[in-house]
């Protein structure tokens, strides 16, 4: 069995598929991917976990999956509009 970081890199640059987790919060507003793993089995036995640390992190609306895909593009997705930093407006270097 190939290490975890064995695993993402095979994935990474060979296109092959493993199982992943994706897991949906509305609360905040994320789409989380959590493996790869070598099985769906892998995945299911892990995923409460997963869920679990973001129960206590207080997300909202929990709603998981399993895919079996190619590495996700990106392994957190945030909607920008639930950020803590959403009311802060980015500042313009220069002027005075």
């Amino acid at each position: 069995m190939k290490t975890a970081i064995g695993r993402f890199l095979s994935n990474l640059f060979g296109g092959k598929k493993f199982w992943w987790v994706e897991i949906k919060t509305n609360h905040p507003a994320c789409t989380y991917y959590f493996g790869p793993f070598d099985t769906d089995t892998e995945a299911e036995v892990l995923k409460g976990g997963y869920i679990e640390d973001l129960e206590q992190e207080g997300a909202q609306n929990i709603r998981a999956v399993l895919l079996h895909c190619s590495t996700p593009d990106q392994l957190t997705i945030s909607d920008e509009a639930d950020s803590p930093f959403a009311d802060f407006s980015t500042p313009v270097l220069g002027q005075s």
